[in-house]
């Protein structure tokens, strides 16, 4: 039996800004390869040991890119959610929601990459949760139909 969807006006946004997290995760995966390289953590290692990161610069930076990368997976399934059910009834701003956040994480991973933790705050940190609860309170507002 076919299903057939219909979506809203404007719902193209919505889906243009959740398909930008795969461009994200993109950039991530290359900061964190470059990040590998120039460090010299081989594989499987998934992080440079404590005495390792201490001792190298490149080291805490591999560190820094390869948590702000799965920090982003972790939260990635709840924006996507988010921004996808949201999308249903408030297109363009479940859109601009989720680009808030892609654009945060995007200025969150370069912060972080610098090797200097504390930096991932400063910068993007606070756009990219702007984006995230702003997705979360659009997608819990209650829906009333006639």
């Amino acid at each position: 039996m076919p299903l057939n969807l219909v979506v809203p006006d404007h719902y193209g946004w919505t889906a243009l800004a959740a398909a930008s997290t795969m461009y994200l995760c993109l950039y991530q995966t290359i900061n964190v390869s470059g990040a590998r390289t120039a460090s010299g953590i081989k594989y499987p290692q998934l992080y440079a040991e404590k005495a390792e990161a201490e001792k190298s610069l490149a080291a805490m930076k591999f560190n820094c890119a390869q948590r702000a990368h799965a920090n982003t997976l972790e939260v990635l399934p709840h924006i996507l959610t988010g921004t996808l059910l949201s999308g249903l009834y408030y297109p363009i701003p479940a859109a601009a929601l989720c680009a808030t956040w892609v654009v945060g994480r995007v200025l969150y991973t370069i912060g972080y990459s610098s090797g200097i933790p504390s930096q991932r705050n400063k910068s993007g940190g606070w756009l990219s949760s702007v984006g995230l609860l702003g997705t979360f309170i659009l997608s819990s507002c209650p829906v009333v139909q006639d």
